[in-house]
């Protein structure tokens, strides 16, 4: 008779066995953008360069402005910096980045306006992985163009 009684670990009763736990960026992240609403968004992200929200803003000022490139532009590199602080927070290419999760929202409305730049500059490729990202971040925003406040 073999002995089974070897160490494994054992996965936590009513633990997630789908998939990852959802990813929630701290909030220190972007708290010091959302504390500087109405301040001049270029000045913001100079002073926070780090924070997701403070390039979404910016993106969707330049989109508002009819700039789809630099909104393109701000959106990417909003998006990169999400990346970079996900990646920190545990993440690990995949899982849940919930829209319910307040400092999770720059990172998502970064994504939500590199869709409509990508899509205004004919970039059909990209515009389906990000929608494919954005359904596997958070399902409810499966065809948003936008987040509810």
């Amino acid at each position: 008779m073999s002995d089974n009684t070897t160490s494994r670990p054992r996965p936590e009763l009513g633990g997630n066995l789908l998939g990852p736990e959802p990813t929630h960026l701290p909030d220190e992240l972007d708290r010091p953008v959302r504390e500087r609403d109405g301040d001049d968004p270029k000045k913001v992200a100079a002073d926070h360069p780090t924070s997701p929200l403070a390039w979404a803003l910016l993106a969707e000022e330049a989109s508002a402005d009819g700039d789809v490139i630099e909104a393109y532009a701000f959106a990417r590199v909003g998006y990169h910096r999400g990346l970079d602080a996900l990646r920190r927070a545990g993440w690990r290419g995949q899982g849940a980045v919930p829209a319910s999760h307040e400092p999770n929202r720059g990172f998502l409305l970064c994504l939500l306006h590199l869709v409509r730049a990508a899509e205004a500059i004919g970039e059909t490729g990209e515009v389906e992985r990000l929608k494919d990202f954005i359904a596997e971040s958070d399902p409810s925003l499966s065809g948003a163009t936008t987040l509810a406040p």
